[in-house]
């Protein structure tokens, strides 16, 4: 992983265009391709950032560029959409590299695993006609929650959360792009499932074609455990 601190503006063009004026911000350039923009307040999302697949290229700032300061300019193009972020770099306050190893993974919390094994016995709750094929199904960038074939064939990746939020939607987008590479899995669609779903996760998550599932936890472990329930 590179980090670097630089004074720099930042625009993103492809299916809709940002900019990031002049300042000084941290960039994350990940192993997995991936560059994140940040700033040090506001939030501990990212302010613009390109998800894999895709590439980095430095490039020698054009002469406008470089007659107001520019010393180099870095492109992140998309491999499929083809969408770019283009980082003018004025100023190089800080740069390392690190090597972080591979990664353990998320640990859930008690409530999430629980979510995630009712889920596995309680696949109806998804819909009808799904099978499991596996909890924890392994890939190249992390176990994905869970794995079910419907009646055609067809795979479902699930990803599962107690609160569901943006990030949650990236990793089931990465989990996707990578299992509909796999003709034995291909074509496999996504459910991001969640006690609660934050609706820009919502809106994001619909535009990519992932369904949403809002998860009702007491009603699962009622079902579970066959108790009487008054309500």
């Amino acid at each position: 992983m590179r980090l670097v601190i630089a004074r720099c503006s930042v625009d993103y063009t492809g299916r809709l265009n940002a900019h990031l004026p002049l300042a000084t911000r941290l960039l994350v350039h990940k192993g997995d391709g991936s560059l994140l923009v940040h700033s040090d307040g506001g939030s501990y999302k990212p302010l613009n950032w390109m998800s894999p697949p895709c590439t980095l290229t430095v490039e020698e700032p054009d002469e406008d560029a470089a007659s107001v300061g520019v010393t180099q300019q870095w492109r992140v193009t998309h491999k499929k959409s083809g969408d770019a972020l283009v980082v003018k770099i004025y100023e190089v306050i800080h740069d390392t590299s690190h090597d972080l190893g591979v990664d353990p993974g998320l640990i859930k919390d008690g409530v999430e695993a629980d979510l995630q094994r009712l889920l596995a016995e309680q696949v109806s709750v998804v819909g009808e006609g799904l099978t499991l094929v596996r909890r924890e199904y392994p890939t190249a960038i992390g176990p994905v929650d869970l794995l079910l074939r419907d009646d055609n064939g067809g795979t479902v990746a699930i990803e599962v959360k107690r609160r569901g939020d943006i990030d949650g939607v990236e990793q089931l987008t990465r989990y996707l792009e990578l299992l509909n590479r796999d003709p034995l899995l291909a074509p496999v669609s996504g459910v991001f499932a969640a006690q609660e779903i934050k609706p820009q996760a919502r809106v994001l998550a619909t535009d990519r074609g992932i369904r949403c599932l809002t998860l009702d936890y007491d009603e699962m472990k009622g079902i579970e455990s066959g108790a009487p329930r008054l309500f």
